[in-house]
């Protein structure tokens, strides 16, 4: 009566080599499990495959892997979510230390680490992909000041309530870093858990671009840094406009303190030019503070009403299970 619903969701393009075998490996791990595959536009047999081995398999015509990540956290109910990558990088045996704090309580969201081991840098044959591990996390805890240690890893656990309540904006790779920074920002509780990670089989090929989509990760990050801390954003900008409105007037400044005249009028203009739109950055700040603290509070009224929608459906599901029990 009280066996939780588990979805393993599958977010596929173009994985006829390798989703035969994630998907068998997530049954025999979790039979009690239901195996959704979404299928992204692919050109080979991924989708038929997959429904030959037992998944339930259903198609998002937009492509990118936000844009199914967004449809599948629609579509689909559970009480606790796995999502994996179809390439079989991730061991599926490792999914019950995921779900372990999430079954218990304890966290919101668990994120499978391939790092603290080593795995992903002796098994990763695409040296750039390490080197933009390390600069996005180090962006994230220089902004955030929070150490997470995998922010881009596609192995992941989720409970019903933050799934419901995520406003997913990508469209593509960049999800698993919204999913990391919304996580930070909105105070969900995070665990990490060290997994294994094996490097995709010969012939199978990576949909990732190291630098188009190192680019729009980065965008990401800059881009939510602006949405999450305006403030911080914009006294970084004012400050650093001051100081050169400052410098650029000092030298006016000394001249009028020996001469007793304005002689460099121009630099005077632009010392104040620089000065006031600085000042002009940090009230901007002051400004979208106060609106992001306004939607941190409806958010947090949204996160309220999903878990008063989930504990009124668990009654409701245990009285009816006990009346049929009573019959």
């Amino acid at each position: 009566m009280d066996q939780p619903r588990i979805a393993v969701l599958i977010p596929c393009y173009n994985e006829e080599m390798t989703i035969a075998r994630v998907v068998d490996d997530f049954i025999r791990e979790l039979p009690e499990a239901e195996i959704f595959v979404y299928d992204n536009n692919s050109s080979d047999s991924t989708a038929a495959i997959a429904r030959e081995h037992g998944a339930l398999v259903r198609s998002e015509t937009r492509q990118g892997k936000g844009n199914v990540v967004r449809q599948m956290f629609r579509d689909i109910d559970a009480d606790f979510y796995v999502m994996v990558d179809g390439d079989d990088t991730y061991p599926a045996e490792f999914v019950h230390r995921m779900l372990e704090p999430l079954l218990a309580g304890e966290t919101d969201m668990v994120i499978g680490d391939r790092l603290s081991n080593l795995s992903y840098h002796v098994e990763n044959k695409r040296a750039f992909h390490s080197f933009g591990n390390n600069l996005v996390r180090q962006l994230i805890r220089m902004i955030y000041g929070v150490k997470l240690t995998d922010v881009l890893t596609g192995y992941r656990a989720f409970n019903r309530v933050f799934v419901k309540s995520f406003p997913i904006l990508s469209r593509g790779f960049e999800i698993e870093t919204e999913l990391s920074i919304h996580c930070i920002d909105k105070n969900w509780r995070v665990t990490e858990v060290p997994i294994d990670y094996r490097d995709r089989p010969a012939g199978s090929e990576s949909k990732l671009s190291t630098f188009s989509d190192g680019i729009k990760v980065l965008m990401t990050i800059l881009t939510l840094f602006k949405d999450y801390k305006p403030l911080t954003l914009f006294s970084i900008i004012g400050a650093l406009l001051v100081l050169v409105g400052v410098a650029i007037g000092t030298t006016v400044i000394l001249d009028f303190i020996q001469t007793g005249l304005v002689e460099r009028f121009p630099s005077a203009l632009l010392a104040v030019a620089f000065v006031f739109t600085g000042l002009l950055a940090f009230t901007c700040g002051l400004i979208l503070d106060t609106t992001v603290k306004g939607y941190r509070k409806i958010y947090e009224m949204t996160v309220l009403r999903e878990y008063d929608w989930q504990h009124h459906h668990h009654r409701t599901l245990r009285a009816d299970l006990w009346d049929e029990g009573q019959r």
